[in-house]
């Protein structure tokens, strides 16, 4: 008895051996580097199991540590992953050769996340179009214009809540915590027409900042949602959804309300539902509530969490730069005179300097540090230094945006803040700079969002001073417990009145 149970305990540790030799000589049998620190069943994981690292500093140390290949292969797990390096891979993937790349390999379970699921982040095939068609028809510019009066009005609403907390002697604040305030009530006012509660003194339960600490508050269960975002195999099994049950009906109760409110109003709103609305009548004679409240979701998604974490580190930014913070303080004054003292949709249009800075803010700290891709149809990669692989259906592909915006590759100096570096625009016409991602996934929300960020800044410089404030952690780290680059202890500074 004794001889047989260890003969098949033989077998079975020879069958793991195999399976780990096989699985983990992927990327050698193909000719492809492999990135070091693979563990068996855990592949490249460890570091951000045992919560040492998020999934996006993981990736940029393997971009930076393999910096004389144009791509190397690493491990999910099990699972074999391509981290592209070479700009010229990127176009391909991108842009060049959609069509073999258009899925984002994340995977939604529809029955767990119903509205989540036609997001165009999340969603592909017939249903990314169609929901990316509706999300694009309501960020026009001329939509972008009748809506800027919308947000000034935010931006008043800001202003008086800095005055109320100066009164008070409250002039600290941390940024992530502020701007999601205004970016929050962006979304509620000009994205969906309602009321967004963010700036009252008393914190108000269906203010649209507390919804977003639901769905991107840090914690064991945001890792855990991450992991299996970046991990989709792992969500086959566990099946969990991402968007809170109090935030779906939270989206489906508002639509529902504001479908009521609107068929009894004579004036048509001007606000991105409408928009989508409008897009679906004319489309399909036709709309449902479902469809209108997925894309609520989308809007607040596309123009709450990334926006209020760009605009907290252009704060930083501008903060620890006063020389930097007083020339777009001149820049605004000046368009500001111009244009009778109005933050109209043209006076943002020719703050130039103000897109320099954004920019450069961007490449030093991306909201989010890398873009994924999953191979649909078979295609060869070739890199710039002669490695070739034919890259089978199924196939995820990793690109650390992060990485390459600090490359000194490509960035002389890129620790250093020099919004001069866009003077004419350059790196935007290279893939060494992707904020906003690039080819058709290209973030749906980018005219909303350098809409709303502009005109955040211009409203703060033209009436307030940002001093960095010593509780501000520095040099910056970043917390483990999220994708999303979230800075451990807060970003502070002091606002004072000019």
């Amino acid at each position: 008895m004794a001889s047989t149970f260890l003969k098949l305990l033989v077998v079975v540790v020879v069958l793991l051996v195999v399976y780990v030799v096989k699985a983990y000589s992927y990327w050698k049998r193909r000719g492809i580097p492999t990135a070091k620190g693979v563990i068996p069943f855990l592949g490249h994981m460890l570091p951000v199991f045992t919560f040492k690292v998020n999934v996006s500093e993981l990736i940029r140390e393997m971009y930076t540590e393999n910096k004389d290949v144009s791509m190397v292969g690493f491990y999910k797990m099990t699972t074999p992953v391509l981290l592209i390096r070479d700009p010229h891979l990127s176009k391909i993937v991108l842009q060049k050769n959609f069509s073999s790349f258009q899925d984002t390999g994340v995977r939604i379970h529809p029955d767990k996340d119903p509205l989540l699921s036609t997001n165009p982040f999340f969603s592909t095939g017939e249903v990314w179009s169609n929901s990316r068609k509706r999300l694009v028809s309501a960020f026009t510019n001329v939509k972008l214009k009748m809506l800027s009066g919308v947000v000034n009005g935010v931006c008043k609403k800001m202003e008086d809540f800095l005055d109320r907390r100066i009164r008070k002697n409250e002039c600290e604040i941390e940024l992530k915590w502020f701007f999601s305030k205004f970016t929050g009530e962006v979304v509620a006012n000009a994205g969906i027409g309602v009321e967004g509660f963010c700036f009252e003194d008393e914190s108000h339960p269906d203010a649209f900042d507390r919804i977003g600490d639901l769905l991107f508050k840090s914690g064991f269960k945001m890792v855990l949602e991450n992991t299996v975002v970046f991990a989709p195999r792992l969500n086959d099994i566990l099946k969990l959804r991402l968007v809170p049950k109090k935030v779906d009906k939270f989206f489906r109760d508002v639509v529902r309300q504001t479908l009521i409110t609107r068929k009894s109003e004579s004036v048509p709103r001007k606000d991105f539902l409408q928009s989508i609305i409008d897009y679906e009548l004319a489309a399909n004679g036709k709309f449902d509530e479902e469809t209108i409240a997925s894309e609520a979701l989308s809007i607040y998604m596309d123009g709450y969490e990334t926006s209020s974490i760009t605009l907290s580190f252009i704060g930083f930014h501008l903060a620890s730069h006063p020389d930097i913070q007083e020339k777009v303080r001149e820049e605004v004054m000046s368009k500001l005179e111009k244009h009778d003292g109005v933050i109209t949709f043209e006076a943002l249009k020719e703050m130039t300097y103000m897109d320099q800075v954004i920019s450069e803010s961007q490449r030093c700290y991306p909201a989010i540090g890398f873009l994924t891709r999953v191979c649909t149809q078979r295609c060869e990669l070739r890199g710039s230094d002669g490695l070739v692989l034919h890259v089978d259906p199924g196939v995820e592909i990793v690109i650390s945006n992060h990485g390459l915006q600090v490359d000194p590759e490509y960035w002389s100096d890129p620790d250093v803040f020099d919004p001069e570096r866009f003077r004419d625009n350059q790196p935007t016409e290279k893939l060494i700079f992707l904020p906003f991602g690039q080819g058709p996934r290209i973030c749906a929300g980018v005219k909303l969002a350098k809409l709303q960020m502009k005109s955040c800044i211009s409203s703060l410089l033209s009436k307030y001073r940002l001093e960095l404030s010593k509780k501000t952690l520095l040099p910056l780290k970043f917390s483990s417990f999220n994708f999303v680059s979230e800075p451990i202890g807060g970003l502070w500074v002091h606002v004072s009145k000019l």
